[in-house]
């Protein structure tokens, strides 16, 4: 089994379930050592058992990442247990999902005020807090990658005004942070995952009571297509061992392009859905949909298109 990340440091938050736990899972089979973040030590012992099962190896760490103090300790313990050593920190912790759920067709003067913080303590907060430390461990070895976990609602309105606003923030705090860390030879990227399987949300879609739901009916017809949590892990390691790494410092990375960059295919073998190809967002529009199955899938709507539709000026 090729280890590429065999001696490399990794700190993944987030990780006891979904996407952060993908990720810790293809960075072990990589051969890495991951740290791994969560508030219950339960849940994170048994990621690090499967991670470890797959080569690697795996600590778990409670740490709540909205809170400072903790944030402070993790890397500390990362400091001195690795002589200063980190390779790779992945921003995924978030604890805004189950908000989300319940607050869903609101809008945000129907809901409490305390959903922002409820969605961007971690979820953008953890996360500036996490690159500080992480920065102050790469910055002096000269190297380094760290990831945000991201999504298209940084670019247009998804679920919900504090959702849209962090994940926004998520993408700007990559491209400012890659600005002053590139001549320090670190890189920061923002990652967007596509449609994914998590836990979360395969137990929501399964509800007898969610098949009235209109964010189930949207999904629905995608979900069985949609990505494993462990694609996106499959990304990281890519941009982890890619020499090339800080040409894409800063920039905004659809976990698509990834796949048609470096080849990539879920871990069960299938192809990632391109959400950007021209079929795929003419199939979400309202009486157009018909087209979507006439449309070839290699043709893709350009950046700058999609820039200039979303721009604000």
């Amino acid at each position: 089994m090729a280890t590429p990340m065999k001696g490399q440091v990794c700190v993944v938050t987030g990780a006891s379930r979904g996407i952060g736990c993908g990720i810790a899972l293809q960075l072990c089979k990589a051969g890495a050592t991951v740290y791994i973040t969560g508030r219950h030590l339960d849940t994170l012992q048994a990621t690090a058992q499967e991670a470890q099962s797959l080569g690697g190896r795996c600590v778990p760490v409670v740490c709540d990442s909205s809170q400072e103090s903790e944030v402070r300790s993790l890397f500390e313990q990362v400091d001195r247990e690795q002589q200063g050593r980190l390779d790779v920190l992945v921003n995924n912790a978030y604890a805004g999902v189950q908000t989300i759920l319940n607050t869903k067709n609101k809008a945000f003067w129907e809901t409490p005020a305390s959903m922002w913080d409820d969605i961007n303590n971690v979820g953008l907060r953890g996360h500036y807090l996490c690159s500080v430390y992480g920065a102050r461990l790469m910055v002096p070895a000269g190297r380094g990658l760290i990831v945000v976990i991201s999504s298209p609602g940084g670019l247009q309105y998804m679920f919900n005004v504090p959702y849209g606003v962090g994940k926004a923030a998520c993408d700007r705090l990559a491209a400012d942070c890659a600005h002053e860390l590139r001549r320090h030879g670190v890189s920061y990227v923002s990652l967007w995952p596509g449609l994914v399987q998590t836990e979360l949300l395969k137990e929501h879609m399964a509800k007898e009571e969610a098949s009235q739901d209109p964010l189930v009916k949207q999904f629905k017809p995608y979900f069985s297509s949609a990505e494993t949590t462990e694609m996106s892990g499959k990304c990281v390691v890519a941009l982890a061992t890619d020499p090339d790494i800080l040409s894409l410092s800063g920039k905004v990375l659809p976990s698509c392009d990834l796949a048609r960059r470096y080849g990539l295919r879920d871990v069960d073998g299938r192809p990632v859905q391109d959400y950007l190809s021209l079929s795929s967002i003419v199939s979400n529009v309202s009486g157009l949909g018909w087209l979507s199955s006439y449309l070839p899938s290699f043709l893709r709507v350009p950046k700058w298109i999609i820039a200039l539709y979303t721009s604000k000026f």
